[in-house]
C-alpha cells in the first residue's frame, strides 16, 4: 500500500501542481480528480468535496453511495481510496500535515471533530446555501495558501480552516435531525440493540456490551452514532449503555433475591466497585442502600 509522507510526493505522482507550503496543500478538482490505482494513507489530514458522477471512494469500511454534494474527512494513517472519479462539478481536497497546527487553537480542537472517523456513507450532504458558504472559506483559504504567503499567512489560514470545520460541525447537525426525521429516533435503535445482546445471553460470555459492538448491529460507525445520539438525546452512546444496565440493575435489586455482587456479575460487570460507582452516580445512591430503601 502507498503511505505519503511528503506533499510533495503526493502532488507529483498524482499529477498536481507543486504545493505551496510543505504543510498544506490545496487542489481544485475541475470534472476528473484521482489520486492512483490503489489504497493509500499518508502522514495529513484531508478534507474532500464533491459532486460526485462515477468512480470510487472508499475509506474506513464502507463505498461512498454516489450521493451528489457531499464532504468527507480523513485523518493521518487512514485508508483510502480515490479512483476514477467524474465529478458533476467543481470539487476540491485539502491536505494539511498536524505539525501545521502546532501553536494553534486547532491543533488540540480538531480531535473534537468525531467526523474525522465516520465512514464513507456517513459523509456530509450539503444543502446549496451551505455549499456556498463551505466553497467561499475554502476560496479564502486559497488566497493565502497562493499568494506570497508571509507571517500572518499561516494564521488566517488556519483560523478560516477552524471556521470551515466548526460550519462543518454545524451542518452535520441539521443532517442528524434530518435523518432521525426520516429514519425514525436512533435512540430506539440502540436500546433495541442493546436489548437484543442482553437477551442473547452475552452479558455472560462477553460481558458489557461496548459502543462499538452495538454501532456495528445497527451498521454504523461509532463516533457517528454517538454524535448522533447526543444531538438526538444530549447523551452519548456509552451513556445510553449505562443507563440501560442501571435501569435493569435496579429491577433485579427490587425483585431479586441475589446479592448486590452477583447482580453485577449478572449484568457483566467485572468489578464491583465499578458497578457500584456507575450506579451511584445514575441513582444518588450505592446499590445497597438503594436495595434498603426500598423495602424499608
Amino acid at each position: 500500500m502507498k503511505h505519503y509522507k511528503s506533499l510533495t510526493t503526493l502532488h507529483r505522482e498524482n499529477a498536481f501542481p507543486p504545493p505551496e507550503n510543505p504543510l498544506i496543500s490545496l487542489y481544485q478538482c475541475r470534472g476528473i480528480c484521482s489520486m492512483g490505482d490503489r489504497e493509500f494513507t499518508s502522514d495529513f489530514y484531508m478534507i474532500g468535496f464533491k459532486k460526485l458522477k462515477s468512480g470510487i471512494v472508499l475509506y474506513g469500511r464502507t463505498k461512498y453511495d454516489h450521493e451528489s454534494g457531499s464532504m468527507m474527512f480523513v485523518r493521518p494513517h487512514q485508508i483510502i481510496e480515490l479512483k476514477f472519479l467524474e465529478f458533476d462539478e467543481d470539487g476540491f481536497l485539502i491536505f494539511f500535515h498536524e505539525d501545521f497546527l502546532n501553536g494553534h487553537s486547532l491543533h488540540d480542537e480538531i480531535k473534537k471533530y468525531n467526523f474525522f472517523d465516520y465512514e464513507t456513507n456517513e459523509a456530509l450532504h450539503l444543502s446549496p446555501k451551505e455549499e456556498q458558504i463551505t466553497w467561499d472559506l475554502f476560496h479564502k483559504i486559497e488566497n493565502e495558501y497562493l499568494n506570497n504567503q508571509d507571517e500572518y499567512s499561516k494564521e488566517i489560514m488556519l483560523s478560516t480552516l477552524d471556521t470551515l470545520l466548526k460550519y462543518s460541525q454545524r451542518f452535520y447537525k441539521r443532517q442528524f435531525i434530518n435523518r432521525a426525521e426520516s429514519s425514525g429516533k436512533t435512540v430506539t435503535k440502540f436500546n433495541k440493540a442493546i436489548n437484543t445482546y442482553v437477551e442473547s445471553g452475552l452479558l455472560s460470555t462477553k460481558g458489557l456490551p461496548s459502543v462499538n459492538h452495538i454501532a456495528s448491529q445497527l451498521n454504523i460507525s461509532p463516533s457517528y452514532l454517538s454524535d448522533l445520539l447526543k444531538q438526538e438525546s444530549g447523551k452519548t452512546a456509552l451513556e445510553h449503555i449505562h443507563i440501560y444496565l442501571v435501569s435493569e440493575a435496579k429491577n433485579l435489586l427490587i425483585v431479586d433475591d441475589q446479592s448486590v455482587s452477583e447482580i453485577a456479575y449478572r449484568l457483566g460487570f467485572d468489578s464491583i466497585s465499578y458497578f457500584s460507582r456507575l450506579f451511584k452516580k445514575e441513582v444518588g445512591l450505592s446499590p445497597l442502600q438503594f436495595k434498603k430503601q426500598v423495602f424499608n
